[in-house]
């Protein structure tokens, strides 16, 4: 046995004893938090007064999963397969990126920027997950969603949860930076454009922990040193086409490339460009208007 004894107790002490050294105690005690109320289908009331509740063997065995894969780098938040986002379950996996605070941030700028029963058009490209897009539907209920990716394989993730959460959006195998991947949509039909597309430089890697490297799809994270702002361009030009007139495009962005981004955005003819930073105090968002 490696526990004592098969009290959650135990199991705490166990978790905490082969994970200090790469975790902080505030993110143990939420993974632990996570992991015990899902596969013990407790309530978070429930939680608090559990330390001395038994587990069964194969409970335990569980949980030893968990810090192996842990310590083998594997995110948790594909290990027990769901994530929070802006209030929705998401279920998480290796065909799209983990969804962040950051995103959420530009998720709450959007829904700040609108009238939450207004009947709005909305675009979410490089959808990954379907987090924004499915944010946008179960915020705004009368607005018509769309959402766009190059990877099938994350468009399929994207449809089971919009399917999980009962919330009706379009998806649609689109490449973001191909000149006739939108030809099926109508112009100047959008309110409003979203997108937190691939930013990462591949020179970046060395600066990257190893859950993100090893496990994430290098697809949905990295473009090319020689042109790291291709999407950006790509999918503004594109927005100008489809935007309705005051229309607005909504960014995520590397913070290291706010001023270039920005000029791309006014080269194009975008106007009221605001930037904004996240919590972190980081360069994060970008919004322009079509004029």
């Amino acid at each position: 046995m490696f526990v004592q004894t098969n009290t959650i107790q135990a199991l705490k002490g166990y978790f905490k004893s082969r994970l200090n050294s790469q975790f902080s105690e505030s993110e143990l005690n939420l993974m632990l938090k996570e992991a015990i109320i899902q596969r013990l289908n407790i309530t978070r009331t429930e939680y608090l007064l559990c330390d001395d509740k038994l587990l069964s063997e194969s409970d335990l065995l569980f949980f030893r999963s968990i810090v192996k894969r842990l310590l083998n780098n594997e995110p948790f938040q594909y290990i027990i397969g769901t994530t929070e986002f802006f209030g929705l379950e998401l279920i998480t996996d290796a065909r799209a990126l983990i969804p962040r605070p950051e995103t959420e941030e530009l998720v709450k700028w959007v829904t700040d920027e609108y009238d939450v029963s207004d009947s709005i058009q909305i675009a979410d490209i490089c959808t990954g997950s379907g987090c924004i897009a499915l944010a946008m539907k179960s915020h705004f209920k009368n607005a018509s969603i769309l959402a766009t990716d190059f990877s099938q394989d994350a468009l399929n993730l994207a449809d089971t949860n919009a399917k999980a959460l009962n919330l009706e959006i379009e998806l649609v195998n689109s490449d973001a930076i191909s000149n006739d991947s939108l030809d099926s949509i109508q112009e100047n039909s959008f309110d409003c454009w979203v997108s937190n597309p691939p930013y990462i430089p591949y020179s970046d890697q060395l600066e990257m922990a190893a859950n993100v490297l090893e496990f994430e799809p290098h697809m949905a994270l990295f473009v090319e040193n020689t042109d790291p702002l291709i999407f950006y361009r790509k999918i503004s030009e594109n927005a100008l086409v489809y935007l309705k007139p005051g229309g607005a495009m909504f960014f995520e962005i590397h913070e290291r490339f706010a001023e270039e981004t920005i000029c791309i955005m006014k080269e194009l003819g975008f106007v009221n460009i605001q930037l904004r930073k996240d919590l972190q105090g980081k360069d994060r968002m970008l919004k322009g208007q079509k004029p």
